[in-house]
């Protein structure tokens, strides 16, 4: 990771310096060219100011010291002087790109090959009063010149950038990656890596995700040795029960006992098992999955307790229903099984000639005024196969899951969970959902 992150450092200054060297040699050629041609029309204005021209032409063919080239041409472009040679043997001038663009716009410019290797020439005409052409021609760098000229400073200067670039980026790379070598070393410890700001919500992230990682972990191990001592005692009392039956040493009403002991104990597996499936089922869910449509709570609950009102009657326990309806967004078949798990714990953990009281209002309400729960147990109520008092629990034929799957099922709506109970006077669960936008 470091030599890659060291590379492509490497690859954006090298590009950055080969860019900078060109950008700026351009730039600086066309200030260049820009004063070439300003001169060359001061010149100019200067020769038709001081009516030099006339006098040249007088004296003969002249040939300035300064290197530029004097050219007088007529309206037809025949060339009147030129202070290189006699003007009489040079050809017509008027299909010259700066001699065309004077002619129109009263002056022009025009940059061409010289004759010399890598020299340009820069030619700028003006019009003149009388309507003559006045054009300047000097010879000067072309870009590729500039380029040579300037090529031994830049490469000293850009193999200078690069190196320091390159010791400063292998430094920054060091800075950059340490602090996530030092969490890759430690995972444990994330709180002892030293980071500099702009890591710190990533390196916090990262802290959190593990710790996320290491608690579902947990939670996974203890689910699995609770699923596993959870179903080896119905499986060994059914596996006894069997084997006593089948060595003939039970007589017939025995034999009708361990019957329905192996019955109760494979019904209590299947109800585990379902309760299990369920539980796995709405870890896995999500939104999308769900069939989300309008429910009406109230009426959910007056179903439940349809339902649910033989085992009441099993246990002498009175569920009642009062409120008025309650709509939200929800899958139909979660809250019911919602409802039914708190009405069906309510009932298991009564007293004889107990009741159970389900309200709905703005939140669903199931108050019973059963054996309760003590205070040091009421937070881990929610927990998988948490019993508070298993033998009775065993005795009821509860699994444990069943407020486990009421909190996944209030997690995947929205919904916030409460429970208020006072040891021997009752339990109640309150369920608040959220607020719904209104049904399309």
């Amino acid at each position: 990771m470091t030599k890659r992150i060291n590379l492509n450092f490497i690859l954006v200054i090298a590009a950055a310096i080969i860019l900078s060297v060109s950008f700026s040699t351009i730039v600086s050629y066309r200030l260049f060219q820009k004063e070439v041609f300003a001169d060359l029309a001061s010149f100019a204005g200067l020769l038709e100011e001081m009516n030099v021209l006339d006098k040249m032409k007088k004296e003969g063919f002249v040939q300035p010291e300064d290197e530029l080239r004097i050219t007088w041409i007529a309206e037809d472009g025949v060339v009147i002087y030129d202070s290189y040679t006699r003007g009489d043997v040079l050809e017509n001038h008027k299909d010259r790109l700066e001699i065309i663009k004077a002619m129109q716009t009263g002056e022009g410019t025009s940059i061409r090959k010289s004759q010399t290797m890598g020299r340009n020439i820069f030619f700028y005409a003006k019009k003149t009063a009388d309507g003559t052409i006045i054009r300047i021609a000097k010879e000067a760098e072309s870009i590729w010149s500039v380029y040579k000229n300037m090529l031994p400073v830049t490469l000293i200067c850009a193999f200078c950038s690069f190196f320091i670039s390159v010791f400063i980026a292998r430094r920054l790379t060091k800075v950059l990656i340490r602090p996530i070598e030092q969490m890759a070393e430690d995972m444990e410890h994330l709180e002892n890596v030293t980071v500099y700001g702009e890591l710190a919500p990533f390196v916090e992230k990262i802290r959190f995700q593990h710790e996320e990682v290491l608690k579902n972990a947990r939670i996974r191990q203890e689910f699995t040795a609770n699923v596993s001592h959870e179903l080896k005692t119905p499986l060994t009392s059914i596996s006894g029960y069997a084997e006593l039956i089948a060595s003939g040493m039970a007589s017939k009403k025995e034999g009708r006992h361990f019957a329905r002991e192996i019955y109760g104990n494979a019904q209590r597996l299947l109800a585990m098992i379902n309760d299990i499936l369920k539980l796995s089922e709405l870890e896995d869910s999500d939104e999308d999955r769900l069939s989300l449509e309008r429910a009406d709570l109230f009426a959910l609950a007056g179903d439940c307790i349809k339902m649910i009102k033989p085992m009441a009657d099993k246990y002498d326990v009175c569920v009642s229903l009062k409120g008025t309806p309650l709509f939200v967004y929800g899958d139909k078949s979660l809250l019911e099984e919602l409802i039914y798990n708190l009405c069906d714990n309510a009932i298991r953990y009564n007293k004889k000639g107990g009741h159970v009281w389900v309200t709905v209002t703005d939140k669903l309400i199931v108050q019973d005024d059963g054996i309760g729960i003590p205070k040091k147990c009421q937070k881990q109520v929610f927990e998988r196969f948490f019993r508070v008092d298993k033998s009775r629990s065993k005795k009821t034929g509860g699994t444990g899951l069943g407020l486990a799957i009421v909190k996944h099922i209030a997690q995947v709506h929205n919904a916030d969970i409460s429970l208020d109970s006072d040891e021997g006077f009752g339990t109640t669960i309150c369920v608040k959902f959220s607020e719904n936008p209104p049904l399309a």
